[in-house]
């Protein structure tokens, strides 16, 4: 698989960068500029939300899917995502690990036979994470379905911790997600790019990836 990367110097590129090990890494755009010796088929976007632009740039001019799990993304963000999707295989979201997904998939399922229980949720990143709250948490409150805090803690390296609580007076629930390595969202965004391979266009989540993975 031939693949660009928008963000190949950071921390997620470089991990990306390692995982995606024997596929041929054709475009790298970074601070120090785009470096093209190829034509990608799938384009990989970890980077920022003022990068989307040029990424979604490139997948027009190679007609290439996209992967993107950049944060802080706006309405307008996403429109201009679906627009592409009419045309491309698009994978968005905001967590690219399989635990998060499943935890996303069990609130859809059981959250609605705890309506009567509080509930809150406690997100913690690293403390160079700009967006708070995060996108995952985001994630999260719309699987539980209904309106609640949410705490965001800005401290030390932590790739990723996201708690959510249901409390009353006699018990409290808690269904915890925690990141120990960069390298599963590396890894997810692996799975997705295999995903688009067999697609010709559309929008999808990774929860709909992770439920491909299940079926093969």
């Amino acid at each position: 698989m031939r693949y660009g990367l928008i963000g190949s110097s950071g921390r997620m590129g470089k991990e990306i960068i390692e995982t995606f090990k024997g596929h041929d890494l054709v475009l790298e755009v970074s601070d120090t500029g785009i470096f093209r010796h190829g034509e990608p088929e799938i384009i990989i976007d970890f980077s920022n939300r003022e990068a989307l632009k040029t990424a979604i740039e490139m997948a027009y001019q190679f007609g290439a899917g996209i992967v993107t799990g950049t944060t802080a993304l706006n309405q307008s963000d996403i429109a201009d995502l679906r627009r592409l999707a009419e045309k491309v295989p698009v994978v968005q979201s905001f967590n690219f690990s399989t635990g998060i997904n499943l935890l996303r998939m069990i609130l859809k399922e059981y959250s609605s036979l705890l309506e009567e229980f509080e509930a809150e949720i406690i997100e913690v990143h690293h403390s160079a994470k700009k967006d708070a709250p995060s996108g995952t948490a985001i994630m999260l409150k719309e699987s539980v379905g209904r309106d609640l805090p949410i705490h965001s803690v800005r401290t030390g390296g932590i790739p990723g911790d996201h708690r959510v609580f249901f409390a009353n007076e006699g018990e409290v629930i808690e269904i915890s997600h925690r990141v120990i390595s960069r390298k599963v969202f590396a890894i997810g965004a692996l799975k997705a790019a295999m995903f688009c391979a067999e697609r010709e266009n559309g929008f999808y989540s990774y929860e709909e990836v992770v439920r491909w993975m299940q079926k093969r």
